[in-house]
């Protein structure tokens, strides 16, 4: 059987292999393995192209999220508003501090928290606000820092998946507070591990968040707060520096298959993505929307088409958070998104071959049932 994987790793690593190689042999013949000249390198190289002063690179995009709202005060008694539409750590290192968690529902055309909701559920206790950039999509970034400026809020922005997208024509990630990236494997611009980094026009949180990744020492040894264990690896920042180069590259050709894919699907009764004007987005994910999600990803598996579904239960209804108060039905969007979406094959390699073979089963599956726009 004819087999096309969600996304494809090992394609994008056989085409930069040389550079990566070489990278690897730099570090490993430096003996610079924690922090130093590789890590400080590729903070220079994200702060430039995120277009903000610092750039602090850290473990893993949960600890960027984490390191930056703790050097922001959060803890006990605040809140914290973000999206329930998204991967479970936007919310968790919120409850991991000793705040809590506010959901507010999407807009249904973006999947990004939706602005028109977000003062009804601002309290003396919010502190900030957490918008995510769900799969690439710049959230409306406008409204967001209008409210948060009329209530005094801080603004992080968990950019871990839209590295590259750009909002009016600044880097998304350089608009709030703070912006925080994931380099997980998976991400449009992934390591070969574990990272992350916050960028920021902060001075001082950019300092507390460099003091905070190691153990909370400054110097050496002497310990102003109480800290983590949070460096980005010098292989992988030297490894990410290689293909910083080509996040550019990759992100245009995953814009050229997706609108591939809008073209070839628009006349389905499906719900495809959308882009607002002003912005451009960096499809980590293709995600569709349709009342036979499951049918069709059974049709697809059928045929060797890998999918994905994210994410299958909204954050408001995951059991830890029952305690909170969300019942079946608070939060609509985010339900129906997590009961229709699913992603289908994209990434920088896919070929046309492979993506047309997609395509005309999805079509296929719906000519069956007779459903045409």
């Amino acid at each position: 059987m004819r087999k096309v994987s969600l996304l494809d790793l090992t394609a994008q690593y056989q085409d930069i292999k040389p550079e990566i190689k070489q990278a690897v042999d730099n570090v490993l013949e430096s003996g610079n393995y924690i922090m130093g000249p590789f890590v400080k390198n590729f903070e220079q190289a994200m702060a430039e192209y995120c277009g903000t002063k610092y750039a602090i690179g850290v473990a893993n995009g949960t600890d960027a999220l984490l390191l930056t709202l703790d050097a922001l005060g959060i803890g006990p008694g605040d809140e914290v508003i973000t999206s329930p539409f998204t991967f479970f750590a936007s919310a968790e290192v919120i409850s991991r501090l000793g705040a809590t968690p506010v959901f507010v529902d999407i807009d249904p055309d973006t999947y990004n928290i939706d602005p028109a909701k977000l003062t009804a559920a601002i309290t003396p206790r919010t502190k900030a606000i957490m918008p995510v950039h769900i799969f690439g999509q710049p959230a409306d970034m406008d409204e967001i820092l209008a409210i948060a400026n009329e209530y005094n809020l801080f603004v992080v922005e968990d950019a871990c998946q839209a590295i590259g997208s750009t909002y009016n024509g600044k880097k998304i990630g350089s608009l709030g507070t703070a912006g925080c990236f994931s380099f997980f494997p998976t991400k449009n611009l992934g390591g070969y591990g574990d990272g992350g980094i916050v960028v920021t026009n902060n001075e001082e949180l950019a300092r507390k968040i460099q003091i905070l990744r190691v153990h909370g020492s400054n110097p050496k040894y002497y310990h102003s707060m109480i800290g983590y264990n949070s460096r980005l690896d010098a292989l992988q920042a030297a490894m990410l520096q290689v293909k910083l180069k080509y996040i550019d590259q990759w992100n245009r050709q995953r814009r050229e298959k997706a609108m591939m894919y809008n073209n070839a699907l628009k006349d389905l009764p499906l719900k495809l993505p959308y882009v607002k004007p002003n912005r451009e987005a960096v499809f980590h994910l293709y995600i569709i929307q349709t009342k036979y999600r499951d049918e069709l990803i059974g049709h697809l598996q059928q045929h060797g088409i890998a999918t994905g579904v994210y994410y299958p239960v909204p954050l408001h209804r995951q059991e830890v958070y029952k305690d909170l108060g969300y019942v079946a039905g608070s939060l609509v969007e985010s339900e129906k998104a997590a009961a229709g979406t699913l992603a289908l094959p994209l990434y920088p390699e896919m070929t046309i071959d492979d993506q047309e073979y997609v395509i005309s089963i999805v079509r296929e599956f719906f000519e069956a049932k007779g459903e045409r726009v």
